[in-house]
């Protein structure tokens, strides 16, 4: 759809733009938009910095609480044997 446009037609869709907004709001609306990328890119390397200044996360091993796997915590009766007739 866009690929058939050309540089007659960007030039006339900008005189209408300009026709319509007129030079000033243009110039205004444009330099909004430089401000506005200005901003962002700020931004972003803001909490570039922020992450790069935190410290890693500190992994820590197992607690002295806890119970090795082999250890259960409730005691379990063993199953009493049924009389099954087939």
């Amino acid at each position: 759809m866009f690929g058939q446009v050309g540089i007659w037609q960007i030039l006339i869709i900008a005189v209408v733009i300009l026709v319509f907004f007129g030079r000033g709001r243009v110039s205004e609306m444009m330099g909004d938009f430089g401000k506005g990328i200005k901003s962002f890119k700020q931004g972003l390397n803001e909490e570039e910095k922020k992450d790069a200044d935190q410290p890693a996360a500190r992994i820590e091993g197992p607690s002295h609480d806890a119970k090795p796997a082999g250890e259960t915590v409730s005691e379990s009766k063993p199953a009493e044997p049924t009389d099954r007739a087939s």
